[in-house]
Formats: structure tokens, sequence, C-alpha cells
């Protein structure tokens, strides 16, 4: 039994930067065991599997995997897989030709935009399936001692350290500089002893810069869960900009911000992140980016 497979990097407009994915296109009747193997296998930080939707209005079910776990939704993933399909015009034997596709996911349902540049489908934006929430504060000690950063390197004009989601929960904190940003390295002991006591066990850590083409540049670390460092994490980045918006003054605005993150790790890449803002509440939350195709192939199982 065989089942055929795309590898693309995400949030990046050439091959071998971004955050690379594997799509399993035809991952009707496996299992979850098997799934959970073949993320094992390919060892990225997320693979996707595509499978018929439930409900015949949408595109597909998608299912997420790290190589430790299932994960509800992501935004990487998301974004890659509708970039295969777009390009492959059609799952299941269903057309995909349109400029949106639906997504149904354990979190929800995500709908997506299709990115085009003239006839080529370059990328994808979507819809965080929840509206953001912001929980609990966290220690900027606890911060500082599982990045490998001083706790002065932590800016607190804006936000203490907190837990923030819009269908993934993530902690996340601002940095002073990106000098600080740059030092930061993982601590795996603190994070599986101390980070796994909280709801959140990932943590992103940002600063905001003033450059021509990039407003914020991130990293995020979940070193216990087989991700020392993520080069594009679209989840994270949907809460960072909700968060933000949150934030500033006035109760009705558009924000938009353009994030680099995983150039310390060298895979450089750009996610276009938006938040609505109406009444006082968050009412949308938006990440997009570009993909590029890498490689193919078929998984051969038993």
């Amino acid at each position: 039994m065989q089942r055929r497979y795309i590898t693309v990097d995400v949030f990046t407009d050439r091959a071998f930067g971004g955050n690379p994915l594997a799509v399993v296109l035809d991952a009707g009747g496996l299992s979850t065991t098997q799934m959970q193997a073949i993320a094992i296998e390919f060892n990225y930080s997320e693979t996707t599997f595509v499978l018929p939707p439930a409900d015949k209005a949408n595109e597909a079910q998608v299912r997420i995997f790290t190589v430790r776990k299932e994960l509800p939704f992501a935004g990487h993933p998301n974004v890659g897989t509708a970039f295969v399909l777009a390009r492959a015009g059609a799952s299941y034997g269903r057309p995909v030709s349109g400029d949106s596709v639906i997504f149904e996911e354990k979190a929800g349902l995500v709908p997506i935009e299709i990115l085009r540049d003239g006839p080529m489908v370059v990328g994808a934006r979507l819809a965080s399936p929840q509206p953001l929430s912001v929980g609990a504060e966290i220690s900027a000690e606890l911060v500082a001692s599982a990045c490998g950063i001083s706790p002065g390197d932590i800016e607190f004009a804006n936000h203490r350290p907190c837990i923030a989601s819009c269908g993934a929960p993530f902690i996340l904190a601002e940095l002073k500089s990106r000098e600080a940003l740059a030092a930061a390295s993982p601590n795996g002991d603190v994070f599986r002893l101390e980070v796994t006591k909280h709801p959140a066990v990932s943590i992103m850590v940002y600063t905001q810069v003033d450059e021509d083409d990039i407003d914020i540049r991130a990293r995020m670390f979940a070193p216990h869960l087989n991700i020392p460092e993520d080069p594009a994490t679209g989840s994270a980045n949907v809460a960072l900009i909700g968060l933000l918006a949150k934030l500033r003054s006035g109760a009705n605005l558009s924000l938009s911000r353009k994030i680099a993150q995983g150039v310390e790790m060298g895979r450089p890449s750009l996610l276009v992140a938006h938040a609505e803002k109406q009444d006082g509440t968050v009412t949308a939350t938006f990440i997009a980016g570009r993909c590029v195709p890498v490689m193919s192939g078929t998984i051969d199982l038993a």
C-alpha cells in the first residue's frame, strides 16, 4: 500500500528556507498510529494528513502531527497544505480551483485564502479557527531561564510574558533588543521540568524593530517537543498579532505586521500577520506567506 506525499517550504519564496512541511495527500484509511509513525519518519516540526471531509461543503479534513503528538491547529501546516492542494487542483477527486478552501481540524473549521501571482499559486492566508484568548501571566524568571537570557532582557512596557492563543496556546514574551533575541538559547531541562507545568509549553520571544521590510523579529522554542527551534510558527504569530491589536489603544483598528523568524537558525522565514479589532474586541486574526515545493514521492506501507 502506497501513499503520496509532497514536501514544501512554507513562509519563504525560495527552496531550503522557511519551515519544511510534509503533506500526505491520500491519508484516508490510515490509523492514528500510522500517521504518528509517518510524522516521526519525516522528522519535520509537523506533517499533515489529508482526509475526505465530513461535510462535503469543505475541501478536506486535515490532521496535524509533530514527532510527539497530534495538534489541534497549527499555522504553517495549514498554509502549506492549502498551497499543495491548490497547486494539485483536486482533493479526493473533487476540484480545488477557487480562491479559498476550508479545512476541518480538531480546533474547528479553518478558512484559508489561496494567494496567486497571476495564474500561479504562490501561498496562502489563513484565518485562525478560534478568537483570541489571553491567559495567565508567566514569570519573567521562568522565561529567561528557559530561553537562556537575563530577566532584564524582557520588555514589560507593553505586556508581561503571558499565554495567548487563537487555536493553539503559546507563551509570548517581548524582548528589549534584537541582540537579546539573537542571544537566546533554549534550555531543554527547564522546558521539560518547569515550562510543562503551564497550560502552554512552547515559548515565542520577539522584539519590535524599525527596519524597511520587517516590523517584528521572533524565535520560537519547544525543545521538549523535539523542536529546539521552529523556523516559522504561524499559530504563535497569529496569537501575537491578536495580542498586539488587543493592547493598542483605539476601539476599532486594523493591524498588520511583517514578521521575520528562523533567521538565527539559517532558515529565514517571512510571515504577514493581520488582526481586526471592533468595539474593543479582536474579531479576526490572519497569517499569510508564500510557499515553495521541494520534494514528492510515495510512502510504502505494509
